[in-house]
């Protein structure tokens, strides 16, 4: 029981440092820059850009 209860907390304390570093990303403008960088790399490959 013991290690089922260690790999839940693990998972758990994962979830909510990926939830606050995805926040932190979005609200220093990261996400904007990601968008714009992957659509120009798509359009790229399809040879629009």
């Amino acid at each position: 029981m013991d290690g089922k209860r260690y790999l839940n907390t693990v998972r758990f304390i994962l979830l909510v440092a990926a939830a606050i570093l995805i926040a932190a990303g979005i609200m220093n403008g990261s996400m904007n820059d990601v968008f714009v960088k992957a659509s120009k790399i798509c359009t790229e490959c399809m040879g629009l850009g």
